[in-house]
């Protein structure tokens, strides 16, 4: 996948001697278009990589924030076509910025793996995240999703042994995502110290950029996380900034796109500090 918007944008990133920020939202939360807007400010406000959230109504990994964000989602009518098309809405006026589906496998399976990734690759997606699907599933979709041209992201956890840890690396590419501690998004702070040893340990097993998401909530801590990795995924912050400028029925308040994206550059000056 040298070719890949995934793998371009982190060989630019090493080029300007700087690690990155992948930032998580959920699509289509709280509304279509202010989802919209917010993802398309996201590139200026610092985001290298966009991590978008396919709404599910158990997405079993996630925190209260972020299963609260594909609630409303859900709620508001989002599904899987309308996220492939705002992908594709996206993809008129950025052609580089790199764009990554997280989510659960089940909607891919009901909408046909072969339909899908044809679909995900025209809208313009670059890689899946998919993590109820371990590494002996591969067959499934790890192996189609790259013959079809798209970068294949696994978690790697603190309780990745080193048994393991080869065959979750296997069949990765794009980036492995290192989950920074054990449990759903959201719920606690991620160890500097933890996270180092873990990222040197991975470093020894695969040449791929490495990102660590989970538990990262300040510049600070993308500072000190990107001190080891080569970048920070940050989620359940910027999704709660969201729901914080929402009122009493759910809907989006004036100046929330603004709220949500000035938090990301303070988020990205992290990394570009």
């Amino acid at each position: 996948m040298s070719s890949s918007r995934i793998a371009t944008r982190f060989a630019e990133l090493k080029a300007q001697n700087r690690r990155g920020l992948v930032t998580f939202i959920t699509a289509g939360d709280p509304d279509p278009a202010t989802f919209e807007a917010i993802l398309a400010g996201l590139p200026a406000a610092g985001a290298d990589v966009l991590e978008i959230g396919m709404p599910f109504t158990d997405p079993m990994a996630d925190g209260p924030a972020i299963q609260a964000s594909s609630l409303r989602a859900l709620s508001n009518g989002q599904t899987l076509t309308r996220t492939l098309a705002q992908v594709a809405a996206f993809r008129q006026t950025d052609q580089t910025t790199p764009i990554v589906l997280m989510g659960y496998y089940n909607p891919i399976l009901a909408r046909g793996v072969p339909t899908f990734l044809a679909e995900a690759r025209a809208a313009g997606v670059d890689g899946l995240i998919i993590v109820d699907l371990p590494p002996e599933h591969d067959d499934e979709l790890n192996l189609p999703a790259r013959a079809a041209g798209l970068d294949f992201i696994r978690l790697a956890t603190p309780t990745t042994d080193t048994v393991r840890l080869p065959t979750v690396l296997s069949n990765t590419s794009g980036f492995v995502y290192y989950v920074a501690i054990a449990g759903i998004t959201g719920t606690r702070s991620a160890d500097t110290d933890t996270v180092a040893k873990a990222v040197g340990r991975l470093r020894a097993g695969t040449d791929l950029p490495i990102a660590v998401g989970f538990g990262i909530r300040t510049p600070e801590q993308v500072a000190a996380i990107t001190r080891h990795a080569d970048a920070a995924v940050v989620g359940s912050a910027i999704v709660e900034r969201i729901a914080a400028k929402l009122d009493g029925a759910g809907r989006a308040t004036p100046g929330l796109v603004e709220h949500v994206l000035g938090f990301v550059k303070t988020l990205a000056s992290g990394v570009r500090g």
